[in-house]
């Protein structure tokens, strides 16, 4: 007996749960379902709009039964995820109205509801019918909890601006970077001969004030030896002074033949005496 009273209470709080009906809408007489009104199961969730890759939704209590964009029974507000953060504007009373009467949630509604302090505030709420809270008290802590809120997401969206300027400017950095390189390299392709022609001028003045710098050098060198050269040549000049005096011994061999010229001219003489005798004597 007792494991079959254990079923059927198991099995109205599990009904109960599902068809969220308040008020104890079922009337149990002896753990049985005598009297049942049927009613619907509510659910909030949401709704897509917009178009492809740029969608955003309506937070909606609808029936759990209708199509996703089907209808609904009340619209709670709106959820952007295309913004950072998300964009949530929601009806804080009728949405904490829902969750007060046990309306089931999707996992992202759910989300949304814990994000905005709806189920936080449901929760004191439920401290005050317990008595462990007062109305004062529910209203400074839920108060507090804004407070620290809004000073993180505040925060956040101020972090998320400084760095989205700091990759703005590494961007614009990175671009003017790669911009003069390009344009580096365009003035190369454009004139590669002229910066030729400018690398052999500037060779050629290298070799030439290399030269240049040579030949001085030597000019400095050859004056330094010249003197050493000519020094010999003033101290020679006395001791070759006799050398006039050889100049008769030159000319004399000259004059010889002038002598030997004449010597045959006497034979010729002789011969013209010869032939005078003989005539004389003829």
């Amino acid at each position: 007996m007792l494991p079959a009273i254990i079923l059927a209470q198991s099995c109205f709080l599990l009904i109960n749960h599902y068809l969220c009906a308040p008020n104890h809408l079922f009337i149990n007489r002896g753990f049985e379902p005598h009297i049942v009104k049927s009613i619907m199961a509510t659910r909030i969730r949401l709704q897509r709009h917009g178009k492809k890759s740029k969608a955003f939704f309506h937070i909606v209590a609808a029936d759990s039964r209708a199509k996703r964009d089907g209808k609904f029974i009340e619209k709670i507000g709106t959820y952007n995820p295309n913004t950072n953060p998300a964009t949530i504007d929601i009806n804080f009373d009728a949405a904490l109205k829902w969750v007060q009467v046990g309306a089931e949630m999707t996992d992202t509604a759910r989300a949304i509801m814990s994000y905005k302090g709806v189920l936080y505030k449901n929760h004191l709420l439920n401290g005050v019918k317990k008595g462990a809270l007062t109305a004062d008290q529910v209203e400074a802590k839920f108060n507090q909890w804004l407070a620290d809120k809004d000073a993180k997401i505040t925060g956040k969206q101020d972090n998320l601006a400084k760095n989205a300027a700091a990759d703005k400017a590494a961007r614009m950095k990175a671009e003017a970077d790669a911009n003069a390189a390009k344009a580096k390299a365009i003035e190369e392709k454009n004139t590669p001969e002229v910066e030729e022609v400018a690398v052999e001028e500037v060779a050629t003045e290298e070799a030439a004030t290399e030269v240049e710098e040579s030949t001085e050098v030597v000019a400095e060198e050859a004056p330094a030896e010249e003197p050493a050269t000519e020094e010999p040549v003033i101290e020679e000049t006395p001791e070759e002074v006799p050398a006039p005096a050889e100049e008769p011994a030159t000319e004399t061999p000259e004059e010889v033949p002038a002598t030997e010229e004449a010597a045959p001219e006497a034979p010729a003489a002789d011969e013209a005496s010869e032939s005078a005798e003989e005539t004389t004597e003829a």
